[in-house]
């Protein structure tokens, strides 16, 4: 099912404070459903979301269907989008997708340089994640800020996440990591440029066409510059 052309999907502003108890409860009735999962938080914290800019909310012709909200952790340096909710009518039909992509455009305007990471139970949201380019990786690789997994105290697993010494829980966390972006790019300039060595030894000297021919088919660098985009490219590719 297609998402209806009536939904909005926005960062929410002052005018939406009006949602908060129905999104609390959505997110607490979402919990109970699932029986793991998403922890419940103050009203008066997503209050401070919206007024901060770092929610998103989904309407239908001003009726609440969707929510999810931004925090930053040890620093700025980390940020995650939490609390994703649709509203149980509204579900199978892309609107979680669209929230999440929304949030992930906010946390990357408001942070560009933090890792972006998210713990989930959920199968949708895992696959959502991994489409913006998120990847699984451990707990170690979470932010360390105590506030963070103080935040996790209300979820029903909560025992299971101290007894594991934060090592493990049911959750599965995920990480989008901006410096994977910044290394393709650089990868991918260098494949350029030694595309362009190769055309150029193709028009200049057939001579010259051998070395770089044996270096992009085998991988073994022939000549100095040629090693030094070898040595580049083998780093990049880590």
């Amino acid at each position: 099912m297609e998402e209806r052309n009536t939904i909005e999907v926005l960062v929410a502003t002052a005018e939406h404070l009006k949602y908060v108890q129905e999104i609390n409860d959505t997110i607490q009735h979402a919990s109970e459903e699932r029986g793991t999962g998403i922890a419940r938080r103050t009203d008066e914290y997503i209050i401070r979301k919206i007024d901060e800019g770092k929610a998103i909310i989904a309407l239908d012709e001003g009726k609440f269907a969707g929510f999810c909200y931004i925090e930053s952790w040890g620093h700025n340096r980390f940020v995650a989008n939490s609390g994703l909710i649709v509203v149980p009518q509204y579900r199978g039909m892309g609107l979680a997708k669209s929230i999440k992509k929304k949030a992930f455009e906010l946390s990357r305007q408001k942070f560009p340089e933090a890792r972006i990471f998210g713990l989930t139970t959920g199968l949708p949201v895992m696959k959502i994640n991994s489409e913006l380019g998120y990847r699984p990786v451990t707990f170690s690789e979470l932010t360390d800020d105590q506030e963070f997994w103080k935040g996790c105290q209300s979820c029903v697993n909560y025992d299971i996440l101290m007894r594991t010494q934060r090592t493990k829980c049911l959750c599965t966390a995920m990480i989008f990591d901006p410096a994977w972006e910044k290394k393709k790019a650089e990868r991918e300039k260098l494949e350029a440029e030694a595309q362009e060595a190769l055309n150029a030894s193709k028009q200049n000297n057939k001579r010259k066409l051998i070395p770089f021919k044996r270096w992009l088919r085998n991988g073994e660098p022939d000549g100095i510059a040629a090693e030094t985009l070898m040595n580049k490219l083998n780093f990049l590719r880590k």
